[in-house]
């Protein structure tokens, strides 16, 4: 099974970039290309800067949100230019397009790139499982989005060609929708245990237990076992609330 491997572009600035970014998918045989609230979309310089690729770029799809984007997507990789990010597996993009292209084999994956001069928000790495990063000359480590696309688009072709070993496991990765679900969830139940932060600024637990769940990349069994214990804890309270 061919692997289904997203390309999502989060506030692109620039309309020629989207058109170069389509070209560079084409040319490595990629053609699912997603945009989270572009600047302007559709435009004549995205048009001309995808010369041969205009139908990839015609089929791309809009959405408002990075999680109506990936909702269908059990594996995300986030691209940062950071060397080190706090709680974040960084791998270069041979690696991390051999765990892409793996993962696709089950259910889509997503690369997310993020604006030309700020990258991706800490709100969209948070979403993601592990992150990307293009190693460059540290003097000067500055890559167009066109030219890092090109490189991921790469190694994703480079990847799916490898021959790669069988998954291990049969249940597919939770879908990005259902982990939002999930921890829709386990935000409720942990307000309604009074189980709050105990650090001083008292607000990074949510955001601490969804990095912790993203590692494990949970399957959807996993998942539904997970939320099962927490629809129990609920009726647990409901029932003691009646008494």
């Amino acid at each position: 099974m061919e692997a289904a491997i997203r390309i999502v572009l989060v506030d692109t600035q620039h309309p020629g970039n989207i058109g170069a970014v389509a070209r560079a998918m084409k040319n490595m045989a990629l053609d699912d290309l997603a945009l989270v609230r572009p600047q302007m979309f559709p435009h004549a310089d995205a048009t001309a800067r995808a010369s041969g690729a205009v139908d990839l770029l015609m089929r791309a799809r809009v959405y408002d949100t990075v999680d109506a984007a990936i909702a269908d997507c059990g594996f995300v990789v986030g691209t940062t230019a950071r060397e080190r990010v706090q709680h974040f597996e960084v791998h270069d993009p041979r690696i991390a397009a051999a765990r892409l292209v793996e993962a696709g084999t089950q259910r889509s994956a997503a690369v997310l790139f993020g604006a030309e001069r700020i990258g991706l928000t800490n709100d969209d790495l948070a979403r993601c499982h592990a992150l990307l990063r293009i190693p460059a000359n540290p003097e000067y480590a500055s890559l167009n989005l066109a030219m890092a696309a090109q490189i991921v688009c790469y190694e994703l072709s480079l990847a799916r060609g490898a021959k790669l070993p069988e998954a291990d496991r049969n249940t597919p990765h939770a879908s990005a929708h259902e982990m939002q679900q999930f921890y829709a969830q386990l935000e409720a139940v942990l307000q309604e245990v009074n189980f709050t932060d105990r650090t001083e600024s008292g607000v990074h637990l949510i955001g601490r237990l969804k990095r912790l769940f993203n590692r494990a990349q949970l399957d959807a069994n996993e998942v539904n076992i997970l939320r099962g214990f927490l629809t129990a804890i609920q009726g647990k309270r409901r029932k003691a609330g009646e008494r």
